[in-house]
């Protein structure tokens, strides 16, 4: 990764020209109210030596600053004491309705789910070229209105859909993705294309080689034809370009910051899309959007080529029409990858047969009895829709802990890492957003984090783990409203997959969703449990008035 060879010379230069004792007692009596602290004035002056030595080696590191492709060597476990892996061999059964038509009315093809689409090309009633050039119609359309788009990677995508109509045709099939369009959020990089992060100062960037969920996808046959908006440096749904809307409610934004890969998909611009979340950034916008989002467990699907905000907590997944095709997905985007090292190999087993599986299952109900509004009448109808198929649900009770401090201090402690160069240099200042809740104060303020806290805080998140094991580990699958802060602070924190699921519009016809969680690397029971409701139910098959 290339750095400004000004701004080091600079730095080198500012470095030389300052005293030996940069920092004075003076200093470090006003510092240490930042951290709660008081020393005595001896203490202060015993120390001040050792803190401007600190400061001069920080100098020193700053002159070579490391590549974004470089991970700490202190890395994140997510998992509990004693905790045990499925011995079980990964296994993917999945049966196809083989008498999937083609629409008389081609535009109906916008809302076909991937399982649908899949079926049409297998058995050639339309190309991947044709339905290609389809989508990217509807982007063209579309748009404008929507700003999800924010990159189309046009002449890519028609080299790719030609090919596979080739292999096809050759008798080659690479899976149910074969020739399958779809989006990428623009924190993933993509070979020859620029890859912004939804940032004025990134937004020439482009990387040499592929994310490697993007490469997983090439395998498996799926079309990229367009690079999704991601709200400036994953926060939000604003980046340098304006606001990605929410196909539902055009005045409303579409939530973040994977507010593109939530528009797009809900208005039929691509049939799925690949999202990113550090908190709620796949949840949140398929909430706002009326999808239906996996966000897997932490380590499940390879980071390498992603943007980071944070390399304890970030994650990928697959954001689309059903449950089933987020089975599709990530069943071909999971897996070990030795260059994330953060990567965990553990089996995956899925079956697509929609019967009622013995799945023991657990719901917050604090959660749902706090929720009065319409969207809360949703959540209840879709509970006892889940009693309905058979299911006796179990009353849980959330774990008494303290979190939200610990997710601030290693979020933006990370982050503020990360994005270092991006501070020092005051290009940070060129973000579209300066206010208190933007991510440029929120990455100058990392630089007020001590260190000792930021263990601190990674130390009581064990405990957390522990607890949240401990509470959940007895069910397969717990419920809790997906809008819930407490419960989507804490399964980031601890890593735990969950699929947030449409359960219908509320009073101002906003979509609505539930969320299912799951035990770590247990993906295929809320796959399993969210496919079987949504085989009852048809809110995940609403669509949005404007984009037919």
């Amino acid at each position: 990764m290339k750095r400004s060879t000004f701004f080091l010379l600079a730095l080198m230069a500012f470095s030389f020209a300052c005293s030996k004792q940069r920092i004075s007692k003076s200093d470090i009596r006003h510092a240490q109210k930042i951290f709660g602290m008081e020393f005595t004035p001896s203490q202060i002056s015993t120390m001040q030596d050792y803190l401007n030595s600190n400061l001069r080696g920080y100098d020193s590191l700053r002159q070579s600053p490391p590549g974004f492709e470089v991970i700490p060597a202190m890395t994140f476990d997510p998992l509990p004491q004693g905790f045990e892996f499925s011995d079980s061999p990964s296994e993917f059964q999945f049966e196809f309705d083989q008498e999937v038509k083609l629409p008389e009315n081609k535009d109906d093809l916008a809302y076909f789910s991937v399982v649908d689409l899949s079926v049409l090309i297998k058995t050639k009633q339309i190309s991947s070229l044709e339905l290609t050039e389809f989508f990217l119609d509807r982007i063209r359309k579309y748009d404008s209105k929507l700003q999800a788009v924010i990159t189309i990677t046009e002449k890519r995508a028609i080299e790719q859909a030609k090919q596979m109509d080739e292999e096809l045709a050759a008798g080659k099939y690479r899976g149910p993705l074969h020739g399958i369009p779809y989006g990428a959020k623009d924190l993933l990089a993509v070979k020859d294309y620029p890859t912004t992060w939804g940032s004025e100062a990134y937004k020439n960037q482009v990387f040499e080689e592929n994310a490697t969920v993007i490469e997983k996808l090439d395998e498996a046959g799926a079309v990229l034809i367009a690079k999704l908006v991601s709200g400036s440096l994953a926060r939000g749904d604003v980046w340098f370009g304006g606001k990605t809307k929410n196909p539902w409610d055009l005045k409303q934004g579409a939530s973040g910051s994977s507010a593109g890969s939530g528009s797009a998909t809900a208005a039929g611009l691509v049939p799925f899309a690949l999202g990113t979340e550090t908190l709620g950034s796949i949840t949140s916008p398929s909430n706002r959007n009326g999808i239906t989002g996996l966000r897997p467990t932490y380590g499940r699907v390879s980071r390498y080529g992603a943007m980071t905000l944070s390399w304890s907590m970030d994650k990928i997944g697959p954001m689309a029409r059903s449950a089933e095709d987020c089975a599709l997905v990530f069943e071909a985007i999971y897996g070990k990858d030795p260059k994330d090292i953060m990567t965990i190999s553990a089996p995956f087993s899925y079956s697509n047969a929609l019967e009622n599986k013995s799945l023991k299952v657990g719901y917050f109900k604090e959660f749902f009895e706090s929720d009065s509004s319409s969207s809360g009448e949703n959540n209840s109808a879709m509970i006892d829709k889940i009693k309905e198929l058979g299911y006796v649900l179990e009353e849980v009770s959330f774990p008494d802990v303290g979190y939200t401090r610990a997710y601030d201090v290693i979020l933006r402690a990370e982050a503020g890492a990360f994005f270092d160069e991006l501070v020092l240099s005051g290009n940070s200042s060129t973000l579209v957003q300066q206010g208190e809740s933007s991510r440029a104060n929120s990455l100058r303020q990392s630089r007020f984090i001590p260190a000792v806290e930021y263990l601190q805080a990674n130390r009581h998140r064990k405990i957390l783990i522990e607890k949240f094991h401990e509470t959940i580990s007895e069910f397969d699958v717990i419920l809790t409203p997906t809008r819930n802060f407490r419960q989507l602070i804490v399964t980031n924190l601890t890593g735990h997959p969950v699929l947030a699921l449409p359960t219908g519009l509320d009073s101002t016809n906003h979509p609505t969703s539930i969320t299912l969680i799951g035990n770590l690397f247990e993906e295929e029971k809320i796959l399993e449990l969210g496919a079987l409701i949504q085989s009852k139910t048809y809110f995940h098959k609403k669509t949005p008035p404007g984009f037919e």
